[in-house]
C-alpha cells in the first residue's frame, strides 16, 4: 500500500524530499498504529504535538492527509495546529523537539535557566556533526539517514543543508582571509571534478594554492573556480592574493602550462618559477616505447637528480641536451623539447640549497592534497554546483593537522628564508 501510494505523489509532482518526507510519515504510522481510524489518527497528532515543534507537527499531518486523500477517506483528514509566528520567550528548540519553559522573572532580570545554554550547545554539535560527516565524504541525504538512526527524527535534505550553514560562512571568510606579505614558496595546481551544469555534466578546473609560509607551517591561500585551467586563469587568482594581502612570493611551483611565466612575473615581479620535474617525466614516459621506458627513466633520473651540492643548472642543462639528443633520434617529441629554451624552468630548483631540491622540484605536496579533495568529491558523482566543491574542498583544507607542523629544514636556503 506504501509503495503505491509513493507512485501516487511522484505522478502529482511533488518534490522529491516532499514524496520522501510524506511516504516516511505514513509508514511511521501504519507501523506503530495499524489501523487508520478517529481514534488513531487524533492519538498521532497528539503525540506530534507533545514531543515536536508546530510546523513538523503540520508536515507530518500534511503527509497523513495526502494518504488519506489517496485511501479515499477524506472525512478522515486531521485539522493542523496553529503556528505562531514568533517564538515565545523561554522556548528553544534541540534535536527536533519543541521544549517550552515557565521561566520566573526576578527583580532585577539576572535568572536564566542553564538548561537553555545546555540545549544550545546540543544544537551547536549537531552543526558540528553535519559539518564532520558531510566532509568525510556523506551526501545530505546519507547525513539525514545518520541522524535518523540516532535521534529517531527523520531529516530531511533541507535540514541538513540548514546545519551546514554555519559551515559554508566559515568556509567562504576562511577563503577571503587577509593573508601574510610573504610566503617563501608556493604550490600552484589544478584538480578537475564534475558538475552538473544545466542538462549536462561538465568536467570543470579548481585553482588550488597551496604555500609554504615563513614560520615553516603550510596553509591553502586560495580555491577558486573556472571552466578550463589557463594562465590567463592563474592570473585571476594570483592578483586575488595580491589584493588579499601578499606582496611577494620566493618561488613558485607549477607544472606545465604554457605562458605561466609571464603571468607570475606581471603580478609578482622577481619571483622564481619551477615546473613540476614530476609532470615531465610523466608526459615523455607516455610517449616512449614499453621496451625504451626503464632506460628513458633511469637517464631522466640522473638528468633530475637533487641533493648534489656540485651539480649546476648549467651542468644539468647540457646533461638535458644530451638526453634530448640521445633519444630524440627515435622519438620527435623529445627531440622538439631539446630545441625549447623554456626547458630551463625545469632546473630552478638547483639555484636553492641542495638539501631543500627535493621539496621543490615538483608539485607533489599540492597532489597529496588534491587526493584528499577527490575522496570527498568522488563518493558524490557528479557535483550539484561549483558551491558545493568549494565548500568541501575548503572544509578539507582548513581541517589539515598536518599542515600546523613545521616542515623540517625547509629554512636551510636561506634565498627563501632570510635571516631577519
Amino acid at each position: 500500500m506504501v509503495t503505491t501510494f509513493k507512485n501516487y505523489l511522484v505522478k502529482t509532482n511533488l518534490a522529491k524530499n516532499t514524496v520522501t518526507s510524506y511516504v516516511w510519515t505514513v509508514n511511521y504510522f501504519l507501523t506503530h498504529y495499524k489501523e487508520v481510524n478517529k481514534k488513531n489518527l487524533l492519538a498521532y497528532k497528539g503525540y506530534l504535538v507533545e514531543n515536536f515543534r508546530p510546523q513538523t507537527v503540520n508536515l507530518r499531518l500534511q503527509g497523513i492527509n495526502k494518504y488519506l486523500e489517496f485511501a479515499k477517506q477524506d472525512k478522515l483528514k486531521v485539522k493542523f495546529v496553529k503556528v505562531q509566528q514568533k517564538n515565545c520567550p523561554g522556548r528553544t528548540y534541540g534535536h527536533g523537539r519543541t521544549l517550552t519553559f515557565r521561566i520566573p522573572r526576578d527583580r532585577y532580570g539576572n535568572f536564566h535557566p542553564r538548561i537553555l545554554a545546555i540545549l544550545r550547545d546540543q544544537e551547536e554539535e549537531c552543526e558540528r556533526l553535519a559539518g564532520t560527516l558531510y566532509t568525510k565524504g556523506l551526501t545530505q541525504e546519507q547525513v539525514g539517514e545518520v541522524f535518523n538512526d540516532i535521534y529517531g527524527e527523520h531529516y530531511s535534505k533541507a535540514s541538513i543543508s540548514r546545519m551546514l550553514d554555519y559551515m559554508r560562512r566559515d568556509v567562504t571568510e576562511w577563503l577571503e582571509r587577509s593573508l601574510e606579505s610573504y610566503y617563501p614558496v608556493v604550490f600552484i595546481d589544478c584538480v578537475h571534478i564534475k558538475i552538473h551544469r544545466k542538462r549536462s555534466v561538465d568536467t570543470e578546473a579548481f585553482y588550488v594554492i597551496l604555500a609554504v609560509k615563513e614560520d615553516k607551517t603550510r596553509e591553502v591561500l586560495g580555491i577558486y573556480n573556472k571552466p578550463t585551467e589557463s594562465a590567463l586563469g592563474w592570473g585571476e587568482m594570483l592578483n586575488d592574493l595580491y589584493e588579499r594581502g601578499v606582496s611577494k612570493i620566493g618561488l613558485i611551483c607549477a607544472d606545465g602550462l604554457k605562458g605561466l611565466d609571464d603571468v607570475i612575473s606581471e603580478v609578482f615581479p622577481g619571483t622564481s618559477l619551477q615546473r613540476c620535474t614530476t609532470h615531465l617525466k610523466r608526459n615523455i614516459l607516455s610517449d616512449v616505447r614499453n621496451g625504451d621506458k626503464g632506460d628513458v627513466a633511469d637517464d631522466l633520473r640522473q638528468v633530475f637528480r637533487t641533493g648534489d651540492r656540485n651539480y649546476t643548472v648549467e651542468q644539468a642543462w647540457d646533461e638535458w641536451q644530451q638526453f634530448c639528443a640521445k633519444w630524440g633520434r627515435y622519438y620527435r617529441s623529445i627531440r622538439r623539447r631539446g630545441e625549447d629554451a623554456s626547458y630551463k624552468a625545469y632546473f630552478t630548483y638547483l639555484n636553492y640549497d641542495h638539501r631543500i631540491q627535493s621539496m621543490i622540484y615538483t608539485t607533489n605536496w599540492i597532489e597529496r592534497l588534491q587526493k584528499d579533495f577527490r575522496r570527498v568529491t568522488r563518493m558524490r558523482g557528479a557535483m550539484p554546483n561549483e558551491e558545493s566543491v568549494i565548500l568541501l574542498m575548503g572544509k578539507t583544507a582548513m581541517d589539515k593537522k598536518s599542515y600546523l607542523r613545521q616542515v623540517p629544514r625547509i629554512d636551510l636556503d636561506r634565498t627563501l628564508f632570510p635571516d631577519e
